[in-house]
């Protein structure tokens, strides 16, 4: 039976809240560190860097949708996670080791960044799935909530220990950090105690047959139901611009801003605050206005990171507080937006098939920024770094407009409603 106290007095969502937080934060470290090592250690070219974006994305297409309806036919998914952070760390290891061998090079970053990618997508897939497992339902958006903050704490944390490691070890030996915090998330993902169920759940509404029926199935679920459809069609957009702007961001703030690493991390860290408060507040937000309605606004304030960004210009002095106040509404919004998101997704999955729903968003939402870290890097190349960043600014506004004309906005939810619950939950 799972554990109705209070989530902050159970120990296993303590165990896995401190399992995502130092792995989230060891990946901040390195979300800064692989692209400094590749763009100042070892010169890379725009489209290098746009190829090294899509790296960490690109197993997404490859293997994301069979992850996915793997992960619900696992039954027991725990082990595949502690994998999965084992394999990343040793994956981490190797850019260290290779640069005191004089054999480190962008493709052995563009390699590693794949290698992770894909232990990334298989832990993804599982850890949705088993995540019933140790919060009650009636926990959901608290514990999604919880999870944002770590992302958030992470993101205030992360870039400022990853601009101190780069400067003072060297953005290769930063790494060593992230190959820790998996070591230590594998650790606390060993350590938990919840009993996960003896099998996946059976209905009779489960296509027969193999990987590739309950694929199918998957998409079936996600393209037929219209929130869920409004949801893969708004994080498609969000995260293709995402990544485009982030295949250029490290290079126009060098390049075009003139800003030092530890400054870089501030203005990342920025972000990362605005998101812990945004993680603080998203429960009362959705007691008080319901999921839907928080999403709405959430949307419409969140490409405030990227307007900014294309319009910075100027000494330090000005560019700095300008671009930190636009990171941190965004950092805001894009946690409540994100809560919002899991949580309706989670509500309007069918309960044996959320790793199949979860998959098919995944791919999606995520995948695209395989294309969109190259699309970034190509545009880039060709008409300059700012233009570049102006079309990933217009390109995520289009994201709350689909939104605001979506169902989410013209219908209220059977979950809700007082008394009733989906009719798509088994």
């Amino acid at each position: 039976m799972i554990d109705a106290t209070p989530l902050r007095r159970q120990r296993d969502y303590r165990l896995l809240w401190t399992a995502r937080a130092v792995s989230e934060t060891g990946s901040e470290v390195s979300r800064l560190a692989v692209p400094l090592t590749a763009a100042v250690l070892l010169g890379a070219a725009p489209v290098q860097m746009g190829m090294l974006t899509a790296a960490a994305t690109l197993p997404y297409l490859l293997i994301g949708l069979p992850a996915g309806a793997w992960a619900d036919r696992l039954r027991r998914k725990r082990p595949v996670l502690v994998g999965c952070e084992l394999v990343a760390a040793l994956a981490m290891l190797t850019v260290p080791a290779a640069w005191l061998a004089g054999v480190l090079s962008v493709a052995w970053l563009i390699t590693v960044a794949f290698v992770v990618g894909t232990c990334t997508v298989v832990f993804r897939a599982a850890w949705f799935p088993h995540l019933p497992s140790v919060v009650a339902d009636h926990q959901r958006t608290a514990a999604i909530a919880g999870f944002q903050s770590v992302y958030s704490t992470a993101s205030v944390l992360g870039p400022g220990l990853a601009g101190l490691l780069v400067q003072t070890l060297t953005a290769p030996f930063a790494l060593l950090a992230d190959a820790a915090s998996f070591l230590l998330s594998a650790l606390c993902l060993r350590s938990l105690r919840s009993p996960e169920p003896a099998g996946p759940p059976q209905d009779a509404a489960r296509p027969r047959g193999g990987l590739t029926a309950d694929i199918r199935d998957g998409l079936r679920i996600v393209l037929t139901h219209p929130v869920l459809r409004t949801l893969i069609t708004a994080g498609v957009l969000i995260n293709f611009a995402s990544a485009a702007q982030l295949a250029l961001y490290v290079l126009f703030a060098v390049q075009v801003l003139g800003l030092p690493a530890g400054i870089i991390g501030l203005l990342t860290a920025s972000f990362g605050v605005g998101g812990i408060i945004g993680a603080a507040v998203t429960p009362r937000l959705t007691a008080r206005f319901s999921e839907n309605r928080t999403l709405l606004v959430a949307g419409t304030v969140l490409p405030a990171e990227m307007l900014v960004l294309a319009a910075a210009h100027g000494s330090p002095a000005v560019v700095v507080p300008l671009v930190t106040g636009g990171y941190l509404l965004s950092g805001l919004s894009a946690v409540i937006f994100s809560v919002c998101y899991g949580s309706i997704q989670l509500r309007e999955s069918p309960r044996d098939a959320v790793g199949r729903v979860n998959s098919v968003l995944s791919v999606s939402t995520m995948g695209v920024m395989t294309l969109g870290g190259l699309v970034g890097g190509v545009l880039g190349d060709l008409i300059g770094l700012r233009p570049a960043l102006w079309t990933c600014a217009a390109l995520v506004c289009l994201a709350p407009v689909r939104v605001w004309l979506s169902p989410l906005r013209r219908l209220t939810t059977a979950a809700e409603q007082p008394g009733r619950t989906p009719s798509n939950r088994k």
